[in-house]
């Protein structure tokens, strides 16, 4: 019960934050951040509830790759909306806020179950918490990096006008998308410097991929970091990378987890 009822009131509330943002996107509605920011937060926190019901099960907690995705999209939210009253991110909110709203309804109308024993093995809950830490701020980055594109086409082709665009400065965009980028590869450095410690099958039949991948994406980051503050790089190399790197993360977290429960 407790579920269903707050799972309806996240879905709810995203899709009216979604709205907002929308309206003040598109129709410049000028609706406050404050009131924005409010809606978002009351779904953030019905979100809150309906996870902790959903994964907290009888004979365990429910990880299942439906609960994963909504972990993942709760924490975007978050950091977002947190973000929302000092950045210019009001142009990423539209996909955030949607991609919530779908996550919560998928946990809620599709059931599925992957009961794990985190009591039994708190080490793997710290490496799984870091994990998923460093694929959100990818994925946010690579939301950033979209972002970074479109404005520079934009600048390109002379069709942004900088004063009634929703769009942050170029270089404000470019500057924050390295910021999360270095934050990324310190959550995945530990992400993956647990799993080889915590973790003694990491490169078991069935779960090499995930490692290899991993390592994959922690090495494009890396190289673009180090080129970046080494000699610099260009906008679109910036972008191929960061987009590639988070296509990879996905694969590695949820490609064999969505072929096993969702397809199978």
């Amino acid at each position: 019960m407790l579920t269903d009822i707050f799972s309806a009131g996240a879905t709810i509330f995203y899709g009216l934050s979604f709205v907002l943002v929308i309206k003040n996107i598109f129709q410049h509605a000028q609706i406050s951040d404050k009131f924005i920011f409010s809606s978002a937060l009351l779904a953030i926190l019905c979100h809150s509830v309906a996870l902790a019901t959903t994964i907290i099960a009888s004979d365990g907690q429910n990880m299942s790759i439906l609960a994963v995705a909504s972990i993942v999209s709760w924490i975007i939210a978050t950091m977002l909306t947190i973000a929302l009253p000092r950045f210019s991110i009001a142009s990423l909110l539209p996909v955030v806020y949607g991609f919530a709203m779908f996550a919560v309804l998928g946990l809620w109308l599709v059931p599925s179950s992957y009961i794990t024993h985190f009591e039994t093995h708190p080490e793997v809950l710290i490496h799984i918490c870091l994990a998923l830490s460093a694929y959100s701020t990818m994925v946010i980055a690579a939301f950033y990096a979209v972002q970074l594109s479109i404005i520079n086409k934009k600048l390109k082709n002379k069709q942004l006008n900088l004063a009634k665009s929703p769009l942050p400065p170029l270089l404000t965009v470019e500057k924050q998308l390295f910021q999360l980028i270095l934050a990324g590869v310190i959550l995945l450095t530990l992400s993956l410097a647990t799993g080889f410690f915590f973790l003694e099958d990491m490169f078991a039949q069935g779960k090499a991929h995930k490692a290899i991948l991993s390592l994959v994406a922690w090495s494009l980051y890396s190289y673009l970091l180090w080129r970046h503050f080494d000699r610099g790089v260009r906008i679109q190399m910036a972008v191929q990378f960061t987009i590639a790197g988070a296509v990879i993360l996905t694969l590695a977290y949820f490609g064999s987890r969505f072929v096993s429960e969702i397809l199978l």
